[in-house]
């Protein structure tokens, strides 16, 4: 049984601190390198800056529950044209069990109670088997996007987005 439960106090952060350091080292670092996945986690996946995003910055965190086990997170914002898909991570041993579409299904839901017809995300260009399952999932590719991040590092990007 998949569960989607909104992440609100320290405790909810700090396991989803847990999740993003095992899920971006074992995704990421083949990807960028452990010098950019640990400036990145310290950055924006630790407790205390996930607490400045949801209280500052208008982010929503929720966590991915399969048959009772902590597996995933998903982080939106609710923007004036669109759906921001920040993140969406499963442990690699749940993907296949449609916690991912599951989920997908629940971010479409949030866009339409807020009246947005648009999601976007943005994703590695590098991140070859994610980008296959976005566009499995309707998202189209509408251009790079290069953010300078800090310490020398930067994400280099596809912004993707669903209509709905």
């Amino acid at each position: 049984m998949i569960e989607i439960t909104k992440a609100n106090t320290t405790p909810d952060y700090k396991q989803i601190e847990t999740l993003a350091d095992s899920i971006w080292r074992a995704h990421y670092i083949p990807i960028t390198g452990i010098g950019q996945v640990e400036h990145m986690l310290k950055k924006y996946q630790s407790a205390e800056a996930i607490s400045k995003q949801v209280e500052k910055e208008g982010f929503e965190y929720f966590v991915l529950t399969f048959d009772g086990i902590n597996v995933g997170y998903i982080s939106i914002r609710k923007e004036k044209e669109w759906l921001f898909l920040s993140k969406i991570y499963v442990l690699s041993d749940y993907r296949g069990n449609k916690i991912g579409k599951t989920a997908m299904q629940f971010i479409e839901e949030k866009a339409k109670s807020y009246h947005l017809k648009t999601i976007m995300l943005t994703v590695n260009k590098n991140n070859t088997n994610s980008i296959k399952a976005y566009e499995k999932l309707g998202f189209i590719n509408v251009g790079s996007v290069v953010k300078d991040i800090g310490n020398g590092f930067v994400m280099d990007d596809y912004q993707m987005v669903k209509r709905l």
